[in-house]
């Protein structure tokens, strides 16, 4: 079974009803009791850093997403819970983040070296390049997803950098790092390959030990 943090400000309904067609349990909550009782967690994320931190923060979800993954509970952000998963953010004041992966939120500059201007947010389908292996990529090696989103993640970290999407700078598309994942697009509205990386998470959760605490 898969967990849905529901924190306020995430798209549940998508996320949810991709798992109901992969015939994958799921429960969705803001209990961090119920939230235990599953073998990974997915965090969804729409809107703004800074407000999803607050929210995170007053519902005490913070901690208990902290507490559990240090014990080796599976996590996988979407969007802007992908963005959750780094250090900090710029969006509307520096706001700390998770602090799970290394890096922080920058919005994306809308113009390049030579000065011409281009789209923000990067919307729509957008190519991925893999840089390196991981579970949750497994039978797939090219396609399109689907982007949404005005704010991307600066990493020194390469290693936690699974895949990027070109747009002017290189948009971290899947980062991932043992068992913390992050997609910055919607892999629950990019078809075919969407549907396997959802796939592969809870294959991912279905290999692990019954017991992630023991790990």
């Amino acid at each position: 079974m898969i967990g849905i943090i529901d924190y306020g400000m995430g798209n549940l309904y998508s996320v949810s009803k991709a798992l109901e067609r992969l015939n994958y349990d799921y429960i969705i909550s803001a209990d961090p009791a119920e939230l235990r009782k599953a073998k990974g967690l997915i965090l969804p994320g729409v809107g703004a850093f800074k407000d999803a931190m607050e929210q995170l923060n007053q519902t005490k979800l913070t901690d208990f997403i902290k507490e559990e993954v240090a014990k080796g509970m599976p996590l996988l952000g979407i969007c802007l819970g992908m963005q959750l998963l780094f250090e900090e953010s710029d969006e509307n004041g520096v706001t700390k983040g998770l602090e799970l992966l290394k890096g922080r939120v920058e919005r994306i500059p809308g113009i390049t070296a030579e000065g011409q201007t281009y789209k923000v947010p990067h919307m729509g389908w957008n190519s991925l390049d893999f840089h390196q292996q991981s579970a949750l990529l497994d039978g797939i090696s090219e396609g399109h997803v689907y982007f949404v989103h005005s704010y991307y993640v600066k990493t020194n970290d390469q290693d936690v950098l699974l895949a990027t999407s070109p747009y002017d700078v290189e948009v971290p598309a899947v980062v991932g790092k043992e068992h913390v994942f992050g997609t910055q697009f919607h892999p629950e509205k990019s078809s075919v390959i969407g549907m396997q990386m959802l796939q592969n998470y809870a294959n991912f959760l279905e290999k692990r030990s019954p017991s992630y605490e023991q790990i």
